[in-house]
């Protein structure tokens, strides 16, 4: 894993700024900390800063093909790099090193723009065809790994990270008010939108290309849903069978590396299974981390301890308390780039550390298997809902929620009062393309309520439910309601949040690469297909993934409820996690300074929050206060202080570095 940036001009031929290219993979060096590389070539400059994982010794970037007329910078791992490496030797490619980066060159010199195809993995990167004159970019399939860029005086900049595009003076810092209203309605930014104007980000399944002075995208991969037959109990055993293969290949895969592979245990049964497999099949000395809470709400300590003793783990865990939250939360929004409406970040952020403080590069995730094979809450309760609709005046349909959510800290004892004003609110009509989302969607609406006038005046009319609904795919309404709801999750929460503010970023931010076994492409598209009951039950979610845990993992953890990770949100701020610089953030000053929330109701809201019990505020409250603490922060961050924050001398290989005559 790495970072990577770069500039290109698209039409005239001025030098490129080999000061403003340093400048940029400098802020990334959190990324690679193992090594720097730069290419110029006329108007084009690339950058990388390398955590060497494969090949280390022979894995610098950009790299080449043999007459060096294509030359690549990458971030993440081709994981099928050896399959396709011998298919190319077969095809009379050279190779020059071990490393998965040189594949791509020679690929794209077989397949061009096709090459995407081939690739198993989870990737950004750019390729310089000299000869051609073009330049193409892509990311994963999934949105793993980061790609944002803009264009600026005749320029293409890119980088893995928006903090790299700043540090060009060019390049504007202001944040947009569309971008807000999106990741607080839909819960992320929906690419290529982001918080900040003018940055776009490369969708997942992407590839850009520049040629002739013009820049086009286009969608290389499409998730697509198919309606399998026969629901059989053979079926069920052929597609347990099935499945239970490509997790394994997924992770055979997903080892091949020069550095040790550790995993996460989150004491939920995606993250056990992986372990358990790894240490079963692969990896007799696996090492486990964990996350603990003080609060007993949040938890899961006894379940992860289960497992790792269970299949005999290296284990460790760092634990997580309120204030911990408070005092790295500047770090946590410094590394995520958006605002946050959890603070389910910040434990994330302190795992990733221990990770690397045990000298740790490379851990194995859990991500991912909820959205592909049917664990989420809100899946069941979609269903629910549906099921409720058919009767909306029914008295003992509504009870079903209070089942669902019963792990939940103050949730209501007597159902009427809560399902009455919010989920009976959108109950029908049941044709509405995110129907499944509509109660998600509406838990931040408080959020919006707070908005300064300015701020509402200019989103205007913008509808970011508008916009997300006309890019669903033309056959959407045909699927059935579970795959609907799948999809909508993926495009969303998935790409936008828990693979990028809670997993690449919090993993970066401390040299550390995650991977995600259950986002392989060929599992993703088999479990997205399966008949709707392998994935969700009557009311059982993940069925066949816990089917074929069975004899892999404790029977404790299978048939545990199932319980959302989930962290302390306003306490972390206003109660045992108090801080001054939250106080100042809050403060009417910088609020009216900032101009994002209107500073007499969020007085309101804060004056309201400290005088309650922490377990009495309600979900809306606690991710009302998260959303304004770190929009905040942000603003801090990236418009007030950036310049001085981020001033300092480059490290003497970067500054001393000079294009070759």
């Amino acid at each position: 894993m790495c970072g990577i940036s770069g500039i290109y001009n698209l039409g005239h031929k001025q030098p490129i700024d080999t000061g403003a290219l340093k400048r940029m993979i400098f802020m990334l060096r959190h990324r690679g900390p193992d090594e720097f590389g730069l290419y110029c070539d006329g108007h084009i400059g690339l950058a990388h800063a390398r955590l060497s994982i494969i090949d280390l010794a022979g894995g610098s970037q950009p790299m080449h093909n043999e007459d060096k007329s294509v030359w690549v910078v990458f971030n993440g791992e081709i994981f099928n790099y050896l399959e396709l490496r011998s298919e190319l030797i077969a095809h009379g490619h050279e190779f020059h090193t071990r490393s998965d980066t040189e594949v791509l060159v020679h690929l794209y010199e077989e397949k061009g723009e096709e090459m995407f195809a081939d690739l198993n993995g989870q990737f950004a990167f750019v390729i310089w065809d000299k000869r051609n004159q073009r330049i193409l970019a892509g990311r994963d399939r999934f949105g793993i790994r980061p790609f944002f860029y803009t264009l600026v005086n005749g320029q293409f900049l890119f980088a893995s990270e928006i903090k790299a595009l700043f540090t060009d003076p060019r390049v504007q810092r202001q944040i947009d008010p569309k971008g807000l209203d999106q990741l607080f309605t839909l819960w992320a930014t929906v690419p290529p939108r982001t918080v900040f104007r003018g940055i776009l980000e490369l969708a997942p399944g992407h590839c850009l290309t520049i040629h002739n002075k013009t820049l086009c995208t286009r969608r290389y991969w499409q998730l697509e849903h198919t309606s399998p037959g026969g629901t059989s109990r053979v079926d069920e055993e052929y597609y347990a069978e099935r499945l239970e293969f490509l997790l394994q290949d997924s992770i055979n895969l997903r080892l091949r590396a020069d550095v040790p592979v550790a995993a996460y245990l989150s004491g939920g049964i995606d993250s056990s299974l992986i372990s358990a497999l790894v240490k079963k099949y692969y990896n007799d000395r696996l090492q486990t981390f964990s996350v603990s809470f003080g609060d007993k709400d949040y938890d899961e300590a006894s379940y992860q301890k289960k497992v790792a003793e269970t299949i005999k783990t290296a284990h460790a865990e760092v634990s997580c308390s309120y204030g911990d939250i408070a005092d790295i939360m500047t770090d946590v929004v410094w590394f995520a780039e958006k605002p946050l409406i959890r603070t389910a970040p910040a434990p994330l952020y302190l795992l990733a550390r221990l990770v690397r403080d045990s000298n740790i590069k490379v851990v194995l995730t859990g991500e991912g298997a909820d959205e592909v094979l049917g664990g989420y809450d809100l899946f069941r309760e979609n269903k629910i809902r549906r099921f409720w609709a058919r009767y909306p005046n029914s008295r003992l349909r509504p009870l079903l929620m209070r089942r669902l959510y019963s792990y939940i800290p103050n949730w209501p004892r007597s159902a009427s009062g809560f399902l009455e004003g919010f989920y009976r609110k959108h109950l029908v009509p049941t044709d509405i393309p995110h129907y499944s989302h509509i109660p998600r969607w509406e838990m931040t609406v408080k959020i919006k309520s707070l908005f300064s006038a300015r701020l509402q005046h200019e989103i205007g009319s913008y509808s970011a439910i508008e916009e997300f609904d006309a890019g669903l795919p033309d056959d959407f309404a045909a699927w059935d309601s579970l795959a609907q709801a799948q999809y909508i999750e993926m495009q969303t929460l998935l790409s936008g949040n828990l693979l990028s503010s809670q997993g690449d970023r919090m993993m970066m931010a401390n040299s550390v690469e995650g991977r995600l076994p259950f986002l392989d492409w060929r599992l993703v598209e088999f479990g997205f297909n399966l008949p709707a009951q392998f994935k969700l039950k009557v009311m059982k979610e993940k069925y066949l993934l816990k089917k074929i845990s069975k004899g892999h993992v404790p029977a404790e953890v299978i048939e545990r409820v199932k319980q959302a990770y989930r962290a302390p949100d306003a306490a972390s701020f206003l109660h045992a996690g108090r801080r001054d610089y939250i106080d100042g953030l809050l403060s009417e000053s910088m609020l009216s300074r900032s101009g994002f929330f209107d500073p007499a109701q969020v007085g309101m809201l804060t004056a309201k929050l400290r005088a309650m019990d922490t377990a009495a505020i309600s979900a809306r409250d606690n991710m009302a206060l998260v959303a304004i603490v770190t929009t905040q922060l942000l603003e801090k961050l990236y418009i007030k202080d950036f310049v001085s924050r981020t001033q300092g001398a480059l490290p003497r290989e970067l500054a001393a570095w000079k294009p070759p005559a």
